[in-house]
C-alpha cells in the first residue's frame, strides 16, 4: 500500500475589513486637508517663503538654537547633581534636593521666567562680602543677569528638576550588586558612578532625554513673555507689522518642525547605540526599513513538476 503525500494546507488569510474603511477615511480626510492647505487664499504661500527666510527670523532662530543649548546644559548638570544629592545618605543634601525639585517642578516655568526677568526689583544689587556684615564689592542686578541669562536660568533651572528624576531613575534601575563588585575592586564612590553606574543608566535614561530636548526646543518661545527676540517673538513681530499673523505662525512652525525633526532622528541614534549589548537584535534604521519596505521584492518559489504531479 503506497503512501499517499497529504494535500497542502491552503491558507486562506483572516481578512481585516475595517483596516480598509479606516484607510480610506484617513485618505479622504488627509484629502481634504490638503485641497483646504492649497485653495484657502488667506495662507499666502508666497508669503510663507518668504517669512520662513527673513533675517529677522533666522536671527531668532540663532537665539532659540542656542537658548535650547545653554539651558539643557545646565539643565544636565545641575539635574545629575540634584540626583545624586538626593540618593546620597546624608540627610541634608538629600532634603535641599528634594526641596528643589517640589518647588521647581510645582510652580510653572513661565512663572519662573517672570521672576528671574524682574528679580531686580527684589534685589537692585548684588554683592559679595561676608554674610551680615560689610560687603566688599556689588554689581546691579540687570547688569549681572541680562535677559538671555535670565532665560537661560529660567528654562535651565526648571530643566534640572525634571532631568533630576531623570537620572534618578536611570541609577535606581542598575543592580546594586554593580555597586557593590566595583567597591570589592576598590574603586571609590565616584569612580562606581562615573565609570559603573552611569554608562549603564544611559540607556533609560536617553529616551526621556531626547524627549526633553526636544521639549526645551519648543518651551524657548516661553521667553517671547518676557521680550526676548527669539523664533516665537520673531514671527509676532513680523506678523503684527505686515498682519499676515497667520502666515506667519506657519513660517515658524515649520522650523520648529525642522528641528524636532532632526533631534528626533538623533535621539533613535543615540538610543541604538546605548542598545548595544542589552538587545540581540539592534533596532532597525529607517533607511534599513525603507530598504525593505519599497525597494526589497520577495521571489516566490515556483512549484517543481513533481509537486504539481503529486
Amino acid at each position: 500500500m503506497t503512501k499517499r503525500r497529504p494535500e497542502d494546507i491552503r491558507a486562506v488569510p483572516v481578512r481585516h475589513p475595517g483596516r480598509w474603511v479606516a484607510i480610506a477615511v484617513i485618505a479622504v480626510l488627509a484629502a481634504m486637508f490638503l485641497h483646504a492647505m492649497i485653495t484657502i487664499p488667506i495662507l499666502h504661500w508666497d508669503v510663507v517663503t518668504q517669512i520662513f527666510a527673513d533675517h529677522t527670523v533666522i536671527a531668532g532662530v540663532q537665539q532659540t538654537l542656542l537658548l535650547t543649548l545653554c539651558a539643557m546644559v545646565l539643565g544636565i548638570v545641575g539635574g545629575i547633581l540634584l540626583a545624586v544629592m538626593r540618593l546620597s545618605s546624608n540627610p541634608v543634601l538629600s532634603s535641599v534636593s528634594w526641596l528643589y525639585i517640589w518647588v521647581f517642578r510645582g510652580t510653572p516655568v513661565l512663572v519662573q521666567l517672570f521672576f528671574w526677568n524682574f528679580m531686580g526689583v527684589v534685589f537692585p544689587q548684588v554683592g559679595i562680602g561676608i554674610p551680615f556684615g560689610p560687603v566688599f564689592h556689588s554689581w546691579s542686578y540687570n547688569d549681572l543677569v541680562p535677559l538671555f541669562v535670565a532665560c537661560v536660568l529660567g528654562l535651565g533651572l526648571n530643566e534640572a528638576a525634571y532631568f533630576s528624576e531623570i537620572v534618578r531613575a536611570g541609577i535606581l534601575s542598575v543592580d546594586e550588586g554593580q555597586a557593590e563588585a566595583a567597591s570589592s575592586l576598590g574603586l571609590t564612590h565616584a569612580q562606581t558612578l562615573r565609570r559603573i553606574v552611569l554608562p549603564q543608566a544611559m540607556r533609560v535614561i536617553i529616551p526621556p532625554a531626547g524627549n526633553e530636548t526636544i521639549s526645551m526646543l519648543k518651551t524657548t518661545s516661553l521667553v517671547s513673555a518676557i521680550s526676548f527676540e527669539e523664533l516665537t517673538r520673531a514671527g509676532q513681530d513680523i506678523g503684527n507689522r505686515t498682519l499676515y499673523v497667520i502666515p506667519a505662525l506657519i513660517a515658524i512652525s515649520l522650523w520648529y518642525l525642522l528641528f524636532t525633526s532632526v533631534l528626533s532622528i538623533g535621539q533613535f541614534y543615540v538610543e541604538r547605540y546605548y542598545a548595544r549589548g542589552t538587545n540581540r537584535v539592534l533596532p532597525r534604521t529607517p533607511w534599513q526599513k525603507v530598504r525593505e519596505n519599497v525597494f526589497s521584492i520577495s521571489l516566490r518559489r515556483k512549484p517543481t513538476e513533481t509537486e504539481e504531479a503529486a
